[in-house]
C-alpha cells in the first residue's frame, strides 16, 4: 500500500502538468441538416495533451460532422471530472441537444468508485441528458484500460487496470438496459505516438482517431434516429 500511495501521488501530478488547451467550446459551424451536439466529460473530453481545441477531440469530432451539417455544439469538460461531477454541471445546462458524447471513467477509477455506484451515477447522467436535455442519442465512451497508460508504473497500472475494467463493464451493462445509449469503445491502436508526452493522456493523432470512429457512429444514429425528428422541426 505505501508503493501504491507513493506512486498514486507521483502519477498525479504529472497528470496535472499538461493544461486544458485553448480553443472554442461551443460554435456553429458547417451546412446542411441541422444537428445538436454535446461533448462532455473529464479531461480527455477537454482535450488535455493537444495544443488546441482544434487538435482535441472536439475540434477533430465537429471538423468531420460540419461537413454534412449545420452542427450546433458544446462542451463541458474539465480536468479531473467524475461521473458525479459531470452530472451536477450538466444539472445547470439547458437543451435541447440531438446527440450526446461521454468520456468519463479514468477519475471515478483513481478515485475508487466502486461498479455498483459508477453504474448508478452513470444511469442518472443518461436519464439527465435524455430527459432535461432532450438527446435522442447518448455514446458513452469506454473506461480507457488504464494498464495501457505509459506513465503508469507496475504494480499500480494492474492495479488501476482492473477496476478500470470492472467499471468499464458496468458501463456497458449500462448502456444496454438504456434504449438511447450506445457504448463506443475507440480504436485506436497500441502505438506510442498515440499517447501525449505526458503518458497519461491521448495525443493529437489518437484524437482525432476517436474523432474519426465518433463521426461514423454518429452519422449511422443520425441516420436512423434523428433526421426525421429534425425534418419535421
Amino acid at each position: 500500500m505505501p508503493v501504491l500511495a507513493a506512486q498514486g501521488l507521483a502519477v498525479r501530478r504529472k497528470a496535472q502538468l499538461l493544461p486544458e488547451p485553448a480553443g472554442l467550446r461551443a460554435g456553429t459551424a458547417g451546412s446542411g441538416p441541422q444537428l445538436r451536439l454535446l461533448i462532455a466529460g473529464d479531461s480527455s473530453a477537454a482535450g488535455v495533451g493537444a495544443t488546441t481545441q482544434a487538435e482535441a477531440l472536439s475540434g477533430r469530432l465537429v471538423a468531420r460532422l460540419a461537413l454534412e451539417h449545420t452542427l450546433d455544439w458544446r462542451l463541458e469538460a474539465t480536468t479531473g471530472h467524475t461521473t458525479r461531477d459531470t452530472l451536477d454541471r450538466l444539472v445547470r445546462l439547458t437543451g435541447p441537444f440531438d446527440i450526446a458524447v461521454t468520456a468519463l471513467g479514468v477519475n471515478d477509477t483513481t478515485r475508487g468508485s466502486s461498479a455498483r455506484s459508477f453504474a448508478r451515477r452513470q444511469a442518472a447522467l443518461l436519464d439527465h441528458l435524455t430527459g432535461p436535455l432532450g438527446a435522442k442519442v447518448v455514446i458513452v465512451t469506454a473506461v480507457p484500460d488504464m494498464a495501457l497508460f505509459p506513465a503508469l508504473p507496475q504494480p499500480l497500472a494492474w492495479i488501476l487496470g482492473a477496476q478500470a475494467r470492472r467499471l468499464d463493464r458496468a458501463l456497458q451493462q449500462v448502456a444496454a438496459h438504456h434504449p438511447q445509449a450506445v457504448y463506443h469503445h475507440p480504436v485506436i491502436p497500441p502505438d506510442p505516438a498515440m499517447a501525449a508526452r505526458d503518458g497519461y493522456h491521448p495525443s493529437p493523432l489518437a484524437y482525432d482517431r476517436w474523432a474519426e470512429g465518433l463521426a461514423g457512429l454518429i452519422r449511422d444514429q443520425a441516420a436512423r434516429r434523428i433526421c426525421r425528428s429534425i425534418g419535421t422541426e
